[in-house]
């Protein structure tokens, strides 16, 4: 039985742990922490990101536990829409609309169906040979036919394959995440609100849980002493319900990081026994929503070309996800934006588009949500990969 290690135990490492186990594999993941990430805050699934969980078998219990988003659009500070699509034009394009819930239930999922016996927590990984597939931890030393390095923004696997390759860089703005019971009275719409420089974004998640996100432009590094009195301060006179929102919000709720990206895509996505898949392969800025998404399509396409050559793995996935991480910062900074001229310019443009075509918010995203995943999972050959450069 030909055997894989995966580092790193998110939403990524676990799905190609997943899909490997399900191919045939014999599937150790290695996590650093002493627990699964339990990070308090909500995650949206986008109908690509459904198709991939499909192939491992977690796509109905996604769509069972989660919540189907509504109407979503974007909305100026003072509460008036931008632009406007529905769920029901998404589902008629793509076959599925978006579906909202907590991360840490997909983590959960994806660790129950993977099995507690197939995941080491609290075991750092201290020195890795890519040829040989040798990974050497505190607790002794794995050999494997296959490394999947799921290890993250700062992955030192990516250091050590690319030495020398630009790191990730600071987009500009950093980012406020929070999750809060519905007050009550208020209603929640999927939405995005845009400001000189400031975004705010909602979602109602299952179980009366609303999720909430914030950017705003700030030197990397920067944190408050409260940061729900920070958020307030830059928010509080926007539009309802946010005001709302941040009143009711326990300020140990909110978290806060710097947002970064990989502006250099890689030269592959794999060396010698190696293959990187999400943030350790490809950050992006969360401003399409396909961080975890993309992550969960690196998880199924590897596995379904972990028996032959990785180069096909790197062929299936580095241009899509350069150009997702390249779009994705294009929306990074038409948010940041702060002179009126040019915020009228870019406010106007997308009510004139919108009202000219409801289904162009839609259209524009057929590239990113229209993908379709390889075969589903199955036996495989069982070989140890190879890695042609």
């Amino acid at each position: 039985m030909a055997t894989a290690v995966v580092i790193g135990g998110g939403v990524g490492g676990l799905t190609a742990g997943l899909a490997l186990r399900l191919k045939g594999w014999d599937v150790t993941v290695l996590e650093r922490a002493p627990a699964l990430e339990n990070v308090g805050s909500g995650l949206a699934v986008s109908p690509n990101g459904l198709r991939a969980l499909d192939t491992v078998g977690l796509g109905d219990p996604v769509r069972e536990l989660a919540r189907v988003q509504g109407a979503a659009g974007l909305r100026k500070a003072d509460g008036r829409w931008l632009s406007r699509t529905s769920q029901e034009r998404a589902r008629l394009r793509y076959g599925d609309g978006v579906v909202l819930l907590l991360r840490r239930v997909l983590v959960d999922l994806l660790a129950d169906r993977l099995g507690q016996a197939n995941i080491r927590l609290d075991t750092e990984v201290t020195g890795l040979d890519p040829e040989s597939g040798t990974v050497e931890t505190e607790a002794g030393t794995l050999r494997a036919d296959l490394v999947v390095a799921a290890d993250g923004i700062r992955s030192g696997t990516r250091r050590q394959l690319f030495p020398g390759h630009p790191e990730p860089v600071y987009s500009g703005v950093t980012a406020w995440r929070g999750l809060l019971r519905r007050p009550e009275g208020v209603t929640v719409h999927s939405a995005e609100s845009w400001g000189a420089g400031l975004v705010f974004g909602t979602h109602q998640l299952a179980d009366d849980l609303v999720y909430f996100y914030a950017t705003d432009l700030a030197a990397p590094g920067g944190r408050a002493a409260d940061e729900r009195a920070e958020l307030l301060r830059r928010f509080g006179n926007w539009h309802r319900p946010i005001p709302a929102m941040l009143d009711a919000v326990d300020p140990g709720a909110i978290l806060r990081n710097d947002v970064y990206y990989l502006a250099t895509p890689l030269p592959r996505l794999h060396q010698g026994r190696v293959a990187l898949l999400g943030d350790a392969a490809h950050p992006m800025t969360p401003n399409l929503g396909q961080g975890a998404c993309q992550a969960v399509e690196d998880a199924v396409v590897l596995a379904h070309h972990a028996g032959g050559d990785l180069a096909d793995y790197t062929e299936a996935r580095l241009g899509r996800t350069a150009e997702i991480v390249r779009r994705s910062m294009a929306i990074c900074r038409a948010t940041k934006i702060r002179n009126p001229v040019a915020i009228g310019l870019r406010d106007l443009g997308m009510r004139v588009a919108g009202r000219f075509s409801a289904d162009l918010m839609l259209r524009a995203m057929d590239s990113v949500l229209d993908w379709r995943p390889p075969a589903p999972a199955g036996p495989s050959s069982g070989r140890a990969p190879t890695g042609r450069a």
